[in-house]
């Protein structure tokens, strides 16, 4: 099943993609939906994000080849995470697939892409065994983790460096019944492959941050997580265009454009 949420005239709403086109849902993926609306084109919609998350959740250093490269690079020893610790990012950050990443003024070149994977939940849980967990997992979508990384080294926080409006891009839509094992990730910068990793060589999996988050925090229907990238991003400039692709699910696609 590919669940999006999309826009027609001035009406928003959940539909199911059906080949080229968009059956509009009463209701949504979480809470009950009849599909028994009008079915459009899907070139003759916006495509939205996929979901508002009720709270969005992200894994960062989660693979071991992105951890040793970003280490070369800062002339550091590779430390890798000892158990799956999750943090943060705020929704104002969302944009869907084919909307523009907006470069501030003053960021600097170090203006980075990075393509995740991302679990988003359907069911409500705590002290979730593992196939509790995996049950909790309504399905995947696409993001695209853009960062700054002078404000990531210099601020206390991540508040901008990872924050800023339009520097989440996510979608196209969301994809049931996928294993992450089976997927490829291959990351274009102005058409050019400059990456390609296999999904699931994580060092935790989407099943083991549950477990351990529940232990402590309740996740519910709606909520999102992020599991990281692999590999060493390179710097984008405004004109370029980047695109996620994850086999099963589909390309994320995005221009950067400067602020001003």
């Amino acid at each position: 099943m590919i669940w999006c949420r999309f826009q027609r005239e001035n009406r928003m709403s959940y539909g199911l993609v059906e080949g080229g086109f968009v059956r509009e849902v009463a209701g949504d993926p979480f809470g009950g939906f009849e599909a028994a609306g009008a079915r459009h084109d899907l070139a003759s919609v916006k495509l939205l994000v996929p979901l508002e998350p009720r709270t969005f959740y992200c894994a960062g250093v989660n693979y071991r080849d992105h951890v040793i490269k970003s280490a070369a690079r800062r002339g550091a020893k590779p430390v890798f995470p000892q158990r799956p610790d999750i943090g943060y990012r705020a929704n104002n950050a969302l944009i869907a697939h084919g909307e523009n990443i907006v470069k501030p003024s003053d960021a600097g070149p170090e203006f980075q892409y990075e393509g995740e994977l991302v679990a988003v939940f359907g069911k409500q849980v705590r002290n979730a065994s593992r196939e509790q967990a995996l049950d909790s997992i309504l399905g995947w979508t696409i993001g695209n983790d853009v960062s700054e990384r002078h404000w990531q080294a210099s601020d206390r926080t991540l508040w901008r460096a990872k924050n800023c409006d339009t520097f989440k891009p996510m979608g196209p839509w969301i994809v049931t019944g996928l294993d992450p094992k089976d997927m490829t990730t291959n990351i274009r910068l102005n058409g050019e492959l400059v990456e390609t990793f296999a999904t699931g060589n994580m060092i935790f999996d989407a099943v083991d941050y549950i477990v351990e988050m529940t232990k402590y925090i309740t996740l519910y229907p709606g909520d999102m997580m992020w599991l990281g990238t692999d590999g060493l991003p390179r710097n984008m400039s405004p004109g370029d265009t980047i695109e996620i692709e994850i086999t099963g699910i589909g390309t994320l696609r995005n221009q950067i454009v400067q602020g001003v």
